[in-house]
């Protein structure tokens, strides 16, 4: 009897043992360095706040985020209707900002350049788009660099792949600069809410009291704004408050990597926790992608190519953003440096760099490991000291990969859409071809 008590006891003990799960130790080692490189000590540092969670979420100067700016500011965003200053009468009310930020596509154009005002069609995830056959090339509106992902973008503090939008941080001593489309820094805000004011004009976006109220908005904003003078109430500085106070609740919190971080370690793969350990380890990327949001105000010529030289529209050699940091400061030191850039969700738009220079995720790890410029035009002495051989095996450079494609990758952006504006208009475009497209007709 007491041999039999024994062997029970024994096989109790060893089923037990094997139902307990062992310490992984890549999560092991993977935590104790994200605890190395937080400023406190704590992974939490690397969490994005949740969406709703105002308090966390950096707020721009005079634009607390409410629950009806978030609102307000999701429906302009997509509202097509907004477009009333078209070129032509083809080109009204045909596209929104969502035109050329598509959640399907990281919240960036699903072609190598955006189109707004004189473009037509969507495809599946907006590559169709072209050009509209009565407009000439110059009277299109897209601008010279690849537009940036608006993911995590409240951790942004002077916009645009330049900076030059917003008056303080980077920009404080560039105040003689502020001239032009960058003149709207005078009013002394953050990145976000500057670029969208200047942002509203040059997309040809109608905001005036009269077009809101032809459109049904009037009551949201004010809802939004009750504070404001009603005569100061529906402009494109509020406007702009409510887009970037939508804009700051665009957080890519359910990537893997993310409820990795919360304690979810099984999410990710093990090719995916060893790309991320080469991601903060050998590989360097974590000089300049940094916090939660892995985007820096940081600038770096990395010797790509231009977008004039991958068949981009209305752009040449001498065009401004070709010149990234120093087309703003006009400072020999920051020619061809480009601000770091969000990178979550990148697998969805499979273009790369300020030129859509590089067409997938495992040629921008390639380009980055082999450290030589591909652009003549940029000066050896400009090239980022990051910018130089990884030594990474083909191994390595899969497993960064795999980390930089499934890990960073937040599935459920369609979140942060609306079933509807208030136009009634189809969106993110509204062009016969893309209603066509997008199932509106």
């Amino acid at each position: 009897m007491k041999h039999l008590l024994l062997l029970t006891l024994v096989a109790f003990l060893a089923a037990s043992c094997s139902s307990d799960e062992l310490p992984d130790p890549l999560d092991i080692q993977l935590e104790n360095r994200l605890q190395q490189l937080s400023p406190d000590g704590d992974i939490r540092y690397f969490i994005l706040p949740e969406s709703d969670d105002f308090p966390a979420i950096p707020q721009g100067r005079g634009n607390p985020l409410t629950p009806e700016k978030v609102e307000l500011g999701k429906l302009l965003f997509y509202e097509t209707g907004l477009a009333a200053d078209a070129v032509y009468a083809e080109g009204k009310g045909t596209y929104s900002c969502a035109t050329c930020h598509l959640p399907t596509a990281g919240f960036m154009p699903g072609r190598g350049q955006g189109i707004a005002d004189g473009g037509v069609g969507f495809g599946q995830n907006g590559e169709s788009r072209g050009m509209m056959n009565n407009y000439e090339e110059e009277e299109i509106d897209v601008q010279g660099a690849r537009p940036l992902s608006l993911l995590n973008v409240a951790f942004v503090t002077n916009t645009t792949w330049s900076g030059k939008f917003g008056a303080r941080f980077a920009n404080e001593g560039t105040e003689e600069l502020w001239k032009d489309d960058t003149e709207v820094n005078n009013l002394g805000l953050d990145g976000l809410e500057a670029q969208n004011i200047e942002g509203t004009r040059i997309h040809r976006m109608r905001i005036t009291k009269e077009w809101l109220d032809t459109l049904g908005y009037l009551p949201l904003f004010d809802a939004a704004f009750p504070d404001f003078p009603e005569s100061e109430r529906y402009n494109r500085l509020t406007a702009s408050f409510a887009l970037s106070a939508y804009l700051r609740t665009l957080l890519a919190n359910e990537a893997p990597f993310q409820r990795w971080l919360k304690g979810e370690q099984n999410v990710m793969s093990e090719p995916e926790k060893r790309g991320a350990m080469l991601f903060f380890s050998k590989a360097g990327c974590y000089r300049c992608h940094k916090g939660g949001s892995l985007n820096s105000v940081e600038f770096h010529a990395l010797g790509v190519h231009d977008l004039y030289e991958t068949g981009g529209f209305n752009t040449g050699p001498d065009d401004i953003r070709n010149f990234g940091r120093g087309g703003f400061t006009q400072r020999q030191e920051d020619m061809f440096k480009f601000k770091v850039p969000g990178i979550y969700n990148m697998k969805e738009s499979p273009f790369y760099f300020h030129g859509s220079s590089h067409h997938s995720l495992r040629a921008v790890v390639e380009y980055f490991n082999r450290g030589i410029p591909d652009n003549p035009n940029v000066p050896e002495e400009n090239i980022s000291p990051y910018f130089h051989p990884l030594n990474l095996t083909d191994a390595e450079m899969e497993d960064l990969v795999e980390f930089l494609s499934h890990g960073l990758y937040d599935p459920n952006l369609e979140r942060y859409v609306p079933d509807a504006v208030l136009s009634g208009n189809c969106f993110p475009n509204n062009d016969p071809l893309s209603r066509a497209h997008l199932g509106c007709e």
